[in-house]
């Protein structure tokens, strides 16, 4: 394995900043030492041995109880195919830049190739990734760089001169064909990497220009995957103040006929694979894990783990019970997806994944309509209508969570314990630009950048997206990875809330007006994502409290409203579902002046109780976790509708580009929210009993 040092480099070929891009020229020629990265190649610190990652240092703020951080872990540039069809000239570098607040250039761009549009974080990140879709890295490098032969060819020229066209048509034959028929294999039988799925040998087939097994695109996509592991790298604060954690990471983009199977995989360290495995040659999350297993078992130092996002966009699929082959789950494959994903993003520029409330006691969760796309696939609506219909139940993951409570009963493993994050899907190289009146869009499979010339910034169903929280000892890479690893992690819709959430069996009952809130929680059970010990008391007991975000000043915040805890359970076979209000008050009388936007009623700056489940019956699995809702403010698209002076009761009058302002479909205002990680009980055997 032969590795280099990519902390001394700082190779950014088009940084952009309101400036016009530097040219492309020099990419593939990027040094030949950063192309001979092989299987698990990846840089070593000076001192260490190759492929052995930095010792884990102390940082200067370090807290054995642990502190929050925010991050977004779902960032695209350049390097994405949808990203780059529509305009987006910002990569990794600029991105980490914008991490960590300068401002930046984004689309339009004029005939010089200056930014019309500066956007800028007011606070920034304590960790990013950028996580670009690995499907097409090498071709699109051929198709944008001259220095390649193959640019001049057919494809690439469409690819250029008709850029909107040539995405649908790049994706659709790199990650959305249908899976054709397979033979069922018996079960007990492993599902391997040889068994016909799609074209020959289980790949997809790559575009004619890639050559014979596309091996001229797997070497044109070393170029990107070098670049982004550099910024990552570059931008990695390795000194003690440990400001700023990136990860080098990417994303795995399953999408058979347009329903989302997307995984973001994030690495522990800078010990990566020498190209990240794509759906292309391993189309199957299963092939995907043995393939990062493959590349990263044998070499110290390459952890990896996957978090699906999109579920609401999955039309049934991301959640089901059975393997590609109509076999049941057995215990190895459950146990082989609770291994390799821990979390999944519950929150992102393309809606809410938590749940649709159509089902059971669900439908009687009001805040379930936050943020809910009205369609179930990735084509959404915009496509000629190829999408395959509204929202399903099974894609959401509350109902995924109960789903693994039965497949435990079963198998004795769950394959859906889910931990949760957000994060925003930017595809404009902007993490964590999440606040509704300063959302400048996300693009992706919305609005295209490129052509704006005012009116909304992004499509009227997008949402600005959210951020992730880890509880770390320290912002490394390393103690945030172990955040990730066990869970104790949370999501929020885009603001700051600070929140805590334990659960055991003898919390007093004063707990939240004592000063050991926090050790206590620890010592006496478990916090966010874990399991409750075994049971020696009549019910669990759960802490919660959160912090109201105190804002800033281009970041006004709302006061905290309430907290609640949402109870998913299994009896009979049968799987329930409740929610609790635990603390706060639903009813404070909180509302907003849709013609000013200002926001009027009592609320809190921070709430904390210690809740004990009244229903609690031993012999039933359940899950227990979190949501602190805010009080109600205007949703991006009122503030954008009400500052361009809409009149929808004269729709003549409408300015160009701001119809859906008018769109009764489209909430004018918006709660704020975090989820916690879950906490879940399994009973005893003796509870079973």
């Amino acid at each position: 394995m032969q590795t280099i040092d990519l902390r001394t480099r700082d190779l950014n070929p088009r940084r952009v900043g309101g400036q016009a891009p530097a040219p492309r020229r020099g990419l593939f020629a990027m040094t030949a030492a950063a192309l001979l990265l092989t299987a698990c190649g990846d840089s070593a610190s000076p001192s260490s041995a190759p492929g052995t990652p930095a010792p884990t240092k102390t940082c200067k703020h370090h807290d054995e109880q642990r502190q929050p951080f925010f991050g977004d872990l779902h960032v695209h540039t350049r390097y994405s195919l949808d990203a780059n069809t529509q305009g987006t000239i910002v990569g990794p570098h600029d991105a980490y830049r914008f991490a960590r607040g300068e401002p930046l250039g984004i689309q339009p761009y004029d005939e010089n190739g200056n930014a019309l549009r500066t956007t800028q974080l007011a606070r920034p990140l304590d960790f990013a990734a950028v996580t670009d879709h690995a499907e097409l890295f090498g071709e699109v490098e051929i198709c944008t760089n001259p220095e390649y032969v193959e640019y001049y060819l057919a494809e690439c020229t469409l690819y250029r001169a008709a850029p909107e066209q040539s995405f649908i048509i790049f994706n659709l034959v790199a990650v959305g064909l249908p899976e054709l028929p397979q033979f069922p294999v018996p079960p007990g039988v492993p599902v391997v990497s040889d068994l016909p799925v799609i074209g020959a040998n289980g790949k997809i087939p790559r575009l004619p220009y890639c050559g014979v097994d596309g091996q001229r695109c797997l070497e044109a996509a070393k170029t990107p995957w070098t670049d982004i592991q550099q910024a990552a790298e570059a931008y990695y604060d390795r000194s003690d103040d440990c400001r700023f954690s990136t990860f080098v990471g990417y994303e795995w983009t399953g999408a058979p006929l347009s329903n989302n199977l997307h995984r973001n995989v994030i690495f522990e360290s800078e010990v990566v694979p020498g190209l990240p495995p794509a759906y292309q040659e391993f189309p199957r999350e299963e092939l995907l894990w043995q393939a990062l297993d493959a590349q990263c078992g044998t070499v110290a130092g390459c952890d990896y783990l996957t978090i699906p996002h999109n579920s609401n966009l999955s039309a049934g699929m991301m959640f089901e019970t059975q393997d590609r082959f109509g076999n049941d789950y057995t215990a190895e494959f459950a146990q082989r997806r609770q291994d390799a994903e821990p979390l999944a993003e519950i929150y992102q520029h393309k809606g809410q994944s938590e749940c649709l409330g159509t089902s059971g006691v669900g439908a009687q969760d009001e805040l379930c309509g936050f943020e809910l796309l009205p369609y179930n696939n990735l084509t959404g609506e915009r496509f000629g209508g190829l999408n395959t219909g509204p929202p399903m139940e099974q894609d959401f993951l509350r109902q995924a969570l109960k789903a693994g409570l039965q497949q435990e009963q079963q198998l004795g493993v769950n394959p859906f314990k889910y931990g949760f994050i957000g994060s925003s899907d930017t595809h404009m190289g902007t993490p964590g630009n999440v606040i509704e009146d300063r959302f400048t869009g996300h693009a992706g499979a919305g609005l295209n950048p490129s052509n704006y010339s005012g009116g909304l910034t992004d499509v009227i169903e997008a949402s600005p997206g959210g951020l992730a929280v880890l509880w770390a000892e320290q912002n490394t890479r390393e103690s945030l990875f172990s955040a990730m690893r066990r869970r104790e992690a949370y999501g929020t819709s885009g603001t700051r809330p600070i929140v805590r959430f334990f659960g055991g069996w003898d919390y007093p009952s004063d707990l939240c007006g004592r000063g050991d809130f926090v050790p206590v929680g620890y010592a006496q059970g478990v916090p966010m994502g874990g399991d409750l010990p075994a049971a020696h008391s009549d019910a669990p007991r759960f802490a919660v409290s959160a912090l109201r975000d105190p804002g800033f000043a281009l970041e006004p915040t709302q006061p905290l409203q309430r907290i609640q805890i949402i109870k998913g359970w299994v009896a009979d076979g049968q799987t329930h579902e409740q929610v609790y209000d635990v603390a706060g008050d639903p009813n404070n009388g909180a509302s907003v002046d849709l013609d000013t936007c200002e926001s009027t009623g009592s609320g809190f700056a921070s709430l904390c109780t210690v809740w004990t489940d009244p229903a609690f019956d031993p012999s039933q699995p359940a899950f227990y976790y979190a949501r602190v809702v805010e009080n109600p403010s205007c949703r991006w698209s009122t503030r954008q509708c009400l500052a361009a002076g809409v009149d929808c009761s004269n729709p003549d009058a409408v300015p160009e580009g701001y119809a859906d302002c008018c769109n009764a479909d489209t909430p004018k205002t918006i709660q704020e929210r975090a989820w916690t990680s879950p906490i879940w009980y399994r009973p005893t055997q003796s509870a079973m009993q």
